[in-house]
C-alpha cells in the first residue's frame, strides 16, 4: 500500500498545541501533549483506548477545556475566545462522530439542511436543497435523500455523518474512530472518502483511528499517544520500524495473525 506524504516545510499551521494537560480526578490522562497540524495535512493519532485521543479532539472543539496548555486553532486560543466566538470557530472546524449522530426522527436531507438553516439563515430554500444534494453528490450518495437513517447501512450512515459535517465547508476536520465497526470493505470506501474529501475540499484532518490500514491509506503523517504525551511521530514506516515495545503491540495486533 502506498503512503501519502506531505511535506510540513512552509505549511501554514492551522492547529497548534502546547503543553496540554488533562486529568479527571487523579487519571492523568494528556501530560504535556505537543501538536502541529498543518494546512492541507491529514493527521492520523493512533493510541490505546483510555490514552485521551478522544479527549484531544474534544478540547480542540471546546467541548472540554484543558487543566493547563494552549491550544490555538485558526488562530485562535480555544480556552481565551468567549463562547460566541467559540461558536463561530466551531462553523470551521467540522466533527464527524464515531456513531455518526443522525437524527433518526429525519430523512437523510433533513438531517444535512438542519445545520445548514441552523448557521445559515440567508439561504434561499432552493440554495439549501443544491447544497443538500452537492453535498450527498460528493459521498456518493445522492440516491439516500429520502431515506430514514434506520434504512441505512453502517458505513452509508458514516458518509452521511461526514456529509452532515462537510455542509458547512470547515476548514478543519475532526474524525473519531471512522472505520469503527465497519466490515474490510466498507472500512476502505471510508478510507478513500477520507482521501477524497481532502483533495476535494482542501480540508485539513486529525483522524482518530485504531485501525492501522486506514492510518497508513490516509495519513500524510502518523502520531502515537503513549503514557501522556506523542512519542513518535512522522510516516507510518517511520512510526512502526521500531523495537520499541510500547509501539509493536499495535502493528502486531493489526497485522499478524
Amino acid at each position: 500500500m502506498k503512503q501519502k506524504k506531505l511535506t510540513d516545510s512552509g505549511l501554514e499551521k492551522v492547529i497548534e498545541i502546547k503543553g496540554l494537560y488533562k486529568s479527571f480526578g487523579s487519571f492523568d490522562v494528556l501530560k504535556g501533549v505537543e501538536l502541529d497540524l498543518f494546512k492541507g495535512e491529514n493527521l492520523v493519532v493512533l493510541g490505546k483506548s483510555g490514552t485521551g485521543k478522544s479527549v484531544l479532539i474534544k478540547i480542540i472543539s471546546g467541548l472540554l477545556t484543558p487543566d493547563a496548555g494552549e491550544v490555538l486553532v485558526l488562530n485562535k486560543y480555544v480556552e481565551r475566545i468567549s463562547y460566541r466566538e467559540l461558536l463561530e470557530l466551531r462553523l470551521k472546524v467540522g466533527f464527524s462522530f464515531q456513531n455518526s449522530a443522525l437524527y433518526d426522527s429525519m430523512t437523510v436531507a433533513e438531517n444535512l439542511k438542519f445545520p445548514l438553516v441552523r448557521n445559515q439563515r440567508n439561504l434561499s430554500k432552493g440554495e439549501v436543497n443544491r447544497a443538500v444534494e452537492e453535498v450527498l453528490d460528493s459521498v456518493g450518495l445522492l440516491q439516500t435523500i429520502n431515506q430514514m437513517p434506520s434504512e441505512l447501512s453502517g458505513g452509508q450512515r458514516k458518509r452521511i455523518g461526514i456529509a452532515r459535517t462537510l455542509i458547512l465547508q470547515p476548514e478543519i476536520m475532526l474524525y473519531d474512530e471512522p472505520t469503527a465497526g465497519l466490515d474490510p470493505i466498507t472500512c476502505l470506501e471510508i478510507n478513500n472518502l477520507i482521501n477524497e474529501v481532502q483533495e476535494r475540499f482542501h480540508t485539513s484532518s486529525i483522524i482518530i483511528t485504531h485501525d492501522l490500514t486506514c492510518a497508513k491509506a490516509v495519513g500524510n503523517r502518523v502520531t502515537i499517544l503513549l503514557d501522556g504525551k506523542f512519542e513518535r511521530q512522522g510516516t507510518f514506516d517511520e512510526v512502526f520500524i521500531t523495537e520499541d515495545e510500547r509501539v509493536k503491540p499495535f502493528y502486531d495486533y493489526n497485522f499478524i495473525q
